[in-house]
């Protein structure tokens, strides 16, 4: 665990301000730039584990600056350069209030949601008769509100237009980008052997008024990737999918009795301490 970067703690010529978020600290630079240092932690239902992963934060960053390059012709990005494996600088922009979140298979939280009897998720209508990891006709979006504290929370569109969290011409685009950022996901995806199952998008708005696509994007911290061989097979067998995610840890947790509100964070962090 020598190699793992669990925190960093800079101050920059110009410095205005630093967010110490769950696996990343952005510092603000003159309220113009954005760097955005990765770390080595890791997280699941709003909680950091008290153990980071070796090498885990320059994997994502790379990840996350390759699609970002192979999706900008879709809709602008904030990433300006990435000078070290694990940082990112970017144009700052002014985040929208909801992520914006696609499915394209029953998995991880909705084929939670949709074992516990629910047939509608985010105002979305899921066709009955569906096992876990079974795709769905077509994705659906489950956006959720981007919490500043606590956990983010399941929103449906009218909800969000209704409280004035978007614009509904800005979310009609959120919607659109989406769609088409997840579409080029899951052709790249495809060339690897992969299936993007799911994935969740941060937009904000640039300087000048711009949409512009934020953070990190198709990574296995952000999103759900299943291997493409043996796929069926194991579907038709009731077998769980080979993944690359960090599905792995939620289950863990879940299967040790923590799942995000039904304890408390110090809870969680003691018993794995």
């Amino acid at each position: 665990m020598e190699n793992t970067i669990l925190n960093t703690d800079f101050n920059f010529p110009g410095q205005t301000d630093v967010y110490h978020g769950k696996v990343r600290e952005v510092y603000t630079i003159n309220n113009e730039l954005l760097v955005m240092i990765v770390s080595d932690r890791i997280s699941a239902f709003d909680v950091v584990m008290p153990k980071g992963i070796p090498y885990k934060g320059q994997v994502l960053n790379q990840i996350a600056a390759k699609f970002l390059d192979a999706t900008n012709d879709i809709v602008p990005n904030w990433k300006i350069a990435t000078p070290d494996p694990m940082v990112t600088i970017g144009k700052y922009c002014e985040p929208f209030k909801v992520e914006m979140v696609i499915r394209g298979y029953l998995s991880g939280h909705a084929w939670r949601e949709y074992r516990a009897g629910k047939r509608v998720l985010c105002g979305v209508e899921m066709p009955d008769g569906m096992k876990e990891n079974d795709k769905f006709p077509t994705p659906i979006l489950t956006p959720t509100t981007k919490a500043d504290v606590g956990h983010d929370e399941d929103i449906s569109r009218e909800e969000i237009l209704a409280q004035g969290l978007v614009s509904e011409e800005d979310y009609l685009l959120l919607e659109k980008y989406t769609r088409e950022i997840f579409q080029r996901g899951t052709d790249i995806a495809a060339d690897m052997g992969l299936i993007l199952v799911d994935t969740k998008y941060e937009f904000g708005k640039d300087k000048d008024g711009n949409i512009t696509l934020i953070d990190e994007i198709h990574t296995p911290d952000s999103s759900r990737y299943f291997y493409m061989d043996g796929y069926s097979d194991r579907q038709d067998a009731d077998q769980p999918q080979k993944q690359l995610s960090k599905e792995f840890v939620r289950q863990w947790l879940i299967s040790n009795g923590f799942q995000g509100k039904m304890v408390s964070k110090y809870q969680i962090w003691m018993s794995l301490s």
